[in-house]
């Protein structure tokens, strides 16, 4: 997500931090390097030029020029607007689900994920709101959408409204608002038919639901590929049928972003959540504190910290520390950590959530540091016998033709395996003797399990952050002096593959 647009903000932003003293011909130069790069990332016109010149009244100013960090101070000041332009007056109010059964519309183009993100939304409602869901399909227009949102529904573990046939989307709003009311339900979800484009039979269809419907939210799915035609049809919905809020797909592909950074200034309405995948939790509340963190290279430690919450167990963790703390790290502790990293959304989907790291994401790819290496160190991992993974000092020239065999692969593949282990239980080591597995333990995951992110301060957010990155099989300690921040390291084996580049 905004992977092109956060790279052209960090060359220019570079540039201003590295010069030291700067002078108003050079804020505004960096600045028109920022109004192309928005431009660029498919931003509409009228946001771009609203954006730079609030900027640029804030950051021209003597303040800032005198400023003992004058390009820091203008990177603040960018981070602010693009706070104000993605989140507008306020950050959107969490979804209206008291007072059940509490309606949700879902209404969108054909094509947009729609029936997806129902399936999403009423999964994330599900598990960490614990509400009762009802979904309903009111498409009676495309093939097999109704049987498509209930084999949804059974893969979630949600009921789905019985289908009959020949019923119309009206008829159908009444008898899920009935079965809703009767059966206990929380939340009813509502997913209403697409379009290829808007055209009047769509408008009338939605218009009719939603006045039998009486939704609490009425949220409209868009394709975040789209660019600005994503905001071309949050705008005609709003104005033929009205949206609380707006859900942005396949976020996590190659798209620009302008969308996300043109929806709430040109629509007024806020964008609820983005979705970022296939899978049924490739789902995430829009922040736009965090957004923009991400965009400028910041990182999004909250996220991070989320992620570990849900595939972290507590439990498992603190046997591993227990084992780390006495200096034990053999090739089975290799591959738990390697896997957690994959389930956490692999090394490029972690880097780009460490403050400083995000920038390094596409060279740590071009170096062949991605989630393939991760599977195949795995598979060498796998190819080892019991007593190989236990003791890792076994492994002579034999075993290691036979092992690399077995995985498919070459025997320098191993040995960069082998080699990766020893720097890491190293690592482990010295960090069970300092007691740094034990604060790990102590600050992460806590007593009671994994903390709230959203309750954490930033302090805790930054130990957590600290924490993982150490507990993460060895993901410290080498930050090999390539220009890593303060505090800041790459995962093992990184930064030296980066120098061969």
């Amino acid at each position: 997500m905004f992977e092109s647009l956060s790279e052209r903000l960090g060359g220019v932003f570079d540039r201003l931090t590295k010069a030291g003293a700067l002078s108003e011909a050079d804020v505004l130069t960096a600045l028109r390097e920022v109004r192309v790069a928005l431009l660029e990332a498919d931003v509409s016109l009228a946001v771009a030029r609203d954006f730079i010149k609030r900027v640029q009244d804030k950051a021209t100013g003597a303040a800032v020029t005198k400023s003992v960090t004058p390009g820091q101070m203008v990177v603040k000041i960018v981070h602010d607007e693009l706070i104000r332009v993605l989140a507008g007056d306020g950050p959107a109010d969490a979804l209206k689900i008291d007072n059940p059964p509490a309606t949700i519309l879902m209404v969108g183009l054909q094509g947009s994920g729609k029936t997806t993100t129902t399936a999403k939304l009423a999964k994330r409602l599900k598990e960490k709101n614990g509400k009762k869901v009802l979904l309903a399909s009111l498409d009676t227009n495309r093939p097999a959408a109704m049987e498509q949102l209930a084999i949804l529904g059974v893969q979630i573990g949600v009921d789905s409204l019985p289908i009959v046939k020949g019923e119309s989307a009206v008829q159908i709003a009444k008898r899920a608002k009935t079965q809703a009311s009767l059966g206990g339900y929380d939340v009813v979800f509502l997913d209403t038919a697409g379009r290829l484009h808007i055209d009047e039979v769509l408008m009338n269809e939605v218009q009719s639901v939603r006045d039998i419907a009486q939704p609490r939210e009425t949220l409209l799915v868009v394709d975040g590929l789209t660019g600005q035609d994503a905001v071309n049809v949050a705008a005609e919905f709003d104005g033929k049928v009205g949206i609380s809020g707006v859900v942005l797909t396949r976020m996590d592909g190659d798209g620009r972003g302008g969308a996300a950074l043109s929806m709430r200034a040109v629509t007024g309405k806020p964008i609820r959540f983005v979705g970022l995948g296939e899978k049924m939790d490739a789902i995430e509340v829009f922040e736009a504190e965090r957004v923009a963190g991400r965009i400028l290279g910041m990182g999004d430690i909250v996220a991070l910290v989320e992620k570990a919450q849900e595939t972290f167990e507590a439990e498992q963790a603190e046997r591993m520390a227990k084992r780390f703390s006495k200096g034990l790290f053999n090739m089975n502790d290799l591959r738990m950590q390697l896997e957690q990293m994959i389930k956490m959304g692999g090394m490029q989907g972690l880097m780009g959530m460490m403050p400083g790291m995000g920038k390094m994401a596409k060279q740590a790819e071009e170096a062949g540091f991605d989630d393939r290496m991760l599977k195949r160190q795995i598979a060498l991992i796998q190819s080892m016998t019991k007593r190989e993974r236990a003791n890792p000092d076994l492994m002579q020239a034999s075993r290691k033709k036979r092992v690399a065999a077995g995985a498919g692969l070459e025997v320098a593949d191993l040995n960069r395996l082998i080699k990766q282990h020893k720097q890491m239980a190293d690592m482990m080591k010295k960090m069970g003797k300092g007691g740094g597995m034990k604060q790990m333990i102590k600050q992460f995951m806590g007593k009671g399990g994994m903390p709230d992110p959203s309750k954490m301060t930033p302090e805790q957010l930054a130990e957590a952050a600290k924490g993982m990155q150490q507990g993460m099989g060895g993901m410290g300690g080498m930050g090999g002096g390539i220009g890593m921040p303060r505090g800041m390291t790459l995962p093992a084996g990184l930064s030296g593959m980066m120098k061969k580049k």
